[in-house]
């Protein structure tokens, strides 16, 4: 039987170049309007007992090649565990090797959180008690910006995730948090909704998303560099974050991410904004200090370099989101590839971990929510 591979589905990508026996040359499509891709996912058919050699062929050109070394993609035979299979990278080609046992195997960049998986999440979540459900507006390809408020406090707080919709990571780890923030029986949840709102955008970039695209919206835009002039046309789901933003204030925010390179969780920071206060970096190194007491899977040794002063990109939401409202500011990174100190041979850095880190975060939230606004 020839095998059969595809990604015409909610979230995939790939192109089929050639097969033959068990063996595939494949490409990365490019985000509709934009150079970048990275994210890849599709679906293998006609292949149980068959060793198969899948050569991803582009991968040189990727938007971080970095992000390849020492990297295992995910396959999957129910997309529900997600294990790592082997890889390896060399002269610009990814070559992952699978034996399934099944007759139809996917195989994915990272876990994918597919819109399918979204709609079942906000349904789930608005029907919780105290939870109330919003539409921001309609994205470019029509789909919905959801948006959730709970909790009665003064304290503002906003988590957003997956301005890069191939970051799937993200939603993941919404998933851990959002629960544990509808778990009324919790007593961390119980404090946090007395002292503050919750403002959550699980998913910012839908189009992107369902497009399978790795960094950009239905055309082309970076969202998480359109913060400084978000517009109708080209980054409507930033301009009506931002809009929502500024009607409530903002006391604490974290915006969710995965990076390509590096093994490891971190957080960036706003050291670099033009208005910097002595007491919003007093409360931002309170709350790392806190997480790393909170989890083992966090870690502040590796991460970006931190801004000069005054030099901070002001188009990148945890900046401008600093600057704007004078708050605590944060952009969390998660790993594609495994976390180093703490790997796991089977399933690397995966969906249940990325849930524990969202729970774990607001565990460190309390540490600091007496204190805040800053």
């Amino acid at each position: 039987m020839t095998l059969s591979i595809t990604s015409a589905f909610d979230s995939g990508n790939i192109k089929l170049l050639s097969v033959s026996g068990g063996e595939a040359e494949l490409e990365i499509v490019k985000d509709h309007q934009s150079d970048f891709y990275q994210w890849f996912y599709f679906r293998v058919t006609g292949c149980a007992g068959r060793e198969l050699v899948l050569r991803i062929t582009n991968c040189a050109e990727a938007a971080y090649p970095k992000g390849w070394e020492n990297y295992q993609a995910r396959v999957s035979a129910n997309r529900e565990d997600w294990l790592l299979s082997d890889t390896d990278y060399a002269n610009g080609v990814l070559t992952i090797r699978h034996t399934p046992e099944a007759n139809s195997v996917w195989f994915a960049y990272f876990a994918p959180y597919t819109m399918e998986r979204h709609h079942d999440l906000v349904a789930e979540i608005a029907s919780r008690d105290g939870v109330s459900h919003a539409s921001l507006g309609h994205t470019l390809d029509g789909q919905e910006l959801d948006y959730f408020t709970l909790g009665k406090g003064d304290v503002q707080v906003w988590l957003y995730a997956r301005q890069h919709p191939g970051e799937s990571m993200a939603e993941w780890w919404m998933e851990g948090a959002l629960d544990r923030l509808t778990d009324l029986s919790d007593p961390v949840t119980r404090v946090l909704r007395e002292k503050a709102t919750f403002h959550i955008v699980p998913n910012m970039n839908p189009d992107g998303s369902k497009r399978g695209h790795l960094r950009t919206n239905a055309v082309g835009t970076n969202l998480n560099r359109a913060w400084h002039e978000p517009t109708a046309e080209k980054s409507p789901e930033v301009l009506w974050v931002r809009n929502r933003m500024d009607e409530t204030g903002v006391d604490f925010a974290m915006d969710v991410h995965g990076d390509e390179a590096i093994p490891a969780n971190f957080i960036a920071g706003f050291e670099g904004i033009p208005s910097l206060k002595d007491r919003q970096i007093e409360l931002y190194q309170a709350y790392l200090a806190a997480l790393l007491k909170a989890t083992p899977d966090f870690q502040t040794t590796l991460g970006y370099p931190v801004a000069e002063p005054r030099k901070s990109n002001l188009s990148m939401s945890t900046n401008q989101v600093a600057e704007r409202f004078g708050c605590v500011a944060m952009t969390l990174e998660m790993p594609f590839k495994d976390n180093a100190e703490l790997p796991d041979p089977d399933f690397g850095w995966s969906p249940e971990r990325c849930a524990l880190l969202g729970r774990a975060c607001l565990s460190a939230l309390l540490d600091i929510i007496d204190e805040l606004p800053a």
